[in-house]
């Protein structure tokens, strides 16, 4: 089995992978790019060459090219020591057009365009526009830059390579004292006064890399970071991962207790605090709260996340949906073209003919009329929200588990050890439980693993319908608003939870019948 497994694995990684490069040659190759400007605002408002360039760093951003603009390029020349500040900011006032650059302009012009031009770049020089004879148009201003397009392999591996980053003590490149970890049994978070262990960093991004508190899971830990890709426009510079697991709703205040001592009523969660070079100092507020440029902290919230919301409402519903599909189906089986299989099958046409939109909406519109709330309150204590979101989820399970139940049942009916089962003097009940049942079980059992984690992932329609803050509506969210980072991020986490569905599935049967084995015999 543990071979089976192994294999198992690697085959489903390798599905991953061909899944994802799938999904980025369709985005990066096929879709025109242009398209990521549809929504923006700041886009149609420029105009000139610094419309030009504001594309072009958005094409940067959402991970089309490699864009270095010379003035860039000319501060890291003098980070490396090779020009002062004073100098590279001199040498960054290109003329209207290169006829006008200053010989030593010209001269650091021609190094720049040589040195990215031998490294496959396009350098592009936008002369000046002019409004007048003497006067820069707005946005006009002469622009020098070097592109180029990012190879698939190169995109590939950089996004897989990054997928999982480990904090270090030396992630601050500031000089920022001793680097090291500290690990305390009193965490200074509740002033030092309870049993409460934690690892505590300096120069590493995170202040806190492990910790105990009160709210489950009990111990975190911000040593091991999940990167699936960064948005911009869906929840601009936010990791899909953290965008999904980010608790949702209002913000949760408490006595908190500063590094510096000042306590006051805040919503900061000190725990997720992070580097920020200079934030204190720039803060007169960070001043009076921080020992050091640790200030960049999240805020607690009285919500769920996104995955979180999905989660209780899908696995409530696959709950409801098996507690009711199967004793449906098993008494549809044994009552078979009896009044009760006649209006099972019924009520299974109807969940298959009708659209689910349409029986959603009425559903709400039943609920309205018995009194329970149609749209989700996150802010709300009232649990009747769940009711229509679970109902309208469960509704095509329970159909679909009493279906295939029925079927796979009547099957069995009708098999040959059934009928030396009854010549051999046993019951009707007792061919039902010992060997119809539970051979029809089997197949049904496979899907358990994906309907239980398939409830991360939401459902588009019904969250929509009735407003649920969850992780459904991400993926088309994404799709209408172009935002690469999270297509591909949604597209890797939904293809690693079919994997594993799949993988764990096969074990449950292997587990359920006997019969099933992962091992090979030889012949």
């Amino acid at each position: 089995m543990t071979k089976y497994l192994l294999r198992r694995i690697l085959h489903g990684l390798i599905s991953v992978v061909i899944v994802v490069v799938i999904v980025m040659l369709l985005i990066y190759s096929a879709m025109n790019r242009q398209l990521i400007f549809a929504q923006d605002a700041v886009y149609n408002q420029l105009g000139n060459n610094q419309k030009i360039v504001y594309q072009y760093r958005k094409w940067e951003d959402f991970g089309y090219i490699d864009y270095v603009p010379y003035n860039e390029w000319l501060q890291g020349l003098a980070a490396a020591g090779e020009l002062t500040p004073d100098n590279a900011t001199a040498l960054s006032a290109i003329g209207t057009k290169a006829a006008n650059d200053s010989e030593q302009v010209a001269e650091y012009v021609a190094k720049f365009t040589a040195e990215y031009e031998a490294k496959g770049y396009t350098v592009m020089r936008l002369d000046a526009k002019m409004a007048k004879k003497k006067k820069v148009a707005t946005g006009g201003q002469a622009q020098l830059f070097a592109f180029k397009d990012k190879p698939l392999l190169g995109r590939l591996v950089g996004y897989f390579t990054g997928i999982i980053s480990v904090d270090n003590i030396h992630y601050v490149n500031e000089d920022i004292g001793e680097r090291k970890l500290t690990f305390t049994l009193q965490d200074p978070v509740y002033g030092g006064e309870k049993f409460s262990p934690a690892i505590i960093g300096n120069g590493t991004k995170h202040k806190y890399l492990l910790y105990f508190d009160d709210k489950f899971p009990y111990i975190h830990q911000n040593l091991v970071t999940i990167n699936l890709g960064k948005s911009y426009s869906v929840n601009s510079g936010v990791d899909v991962f953290e965008s999904m697991n980010a608790p949702q709703g209002s913000y949760v205040s408490s006595e908190i207790t500063f590094p510096t001592g000042l306590t006051e009523m805040s919503a900061d969660d000190l725990h997720s605090a992070t580097y920020s070079f200079g934030s204190r100092e720039a803060s007169l507020v960070n001043k009076d709260r921080f020992t050091d440029d640790y200030t960049s902290v999240s805020t607690v919230k009285g919500g769920l996340s996104q995955v979180g919301y999905s989660f209780v409402i899908g696995i409530i519903a696959v709950l409801l949906a098996y507690l009711l599909g199967v004793p449906l189906g098993i008494i549809m089986a044994r009552r078979k073209d009896k009044l009760i299989d006649k209006i099972g099958t019924l009520y299974i046409v109807f969940i298959i003919a009708v659209p689910s939109l349409a029986y959603i909406f009425l559903f709400k519109a039943i609920g309205y009329s018995m009194g329970l709330p149609t749209t989700f309150n996150m802010d709300s204590t009232d649990w009747r929200m769940y009711a229509l979101p679970i109902v309208s989820l469960a509704l095509p399970s329970i159909a679909n588990l009493m279906k295939w139940l029925r079927r796979y049942m009547i099957d069995q009916m009708n098999s040959d050890y059934v009928k030396f089962a009854r010549s051999g003097g046993l019951s009707e009940r007792e061919i039902f439980s010992r060997h119809i049942l539970k051979n029809a079980i089997i197949p049904l059992v496979h899907g358990i693993p994906a309907t239980v984690l398939g409830a991360l992932v939401g459902a588009i329609i019904t969250e929509r319908v009735y407003v649920v803050p969850g992780a459904g509506n991400l993926l088309t969210k994404a799709i209408n608003m172009y935002d690469n980072g999270v297509i591909v991020g949604v597209t890797l986490f939904y293809a690693i939870l079919s994997v594993v569905s799949i993988i764990l599935g096969d074990v449950l049967m292997s587990m359920v019948d006997p019969r099933i084995s992962f091992t090979s015999k030889a012949r």
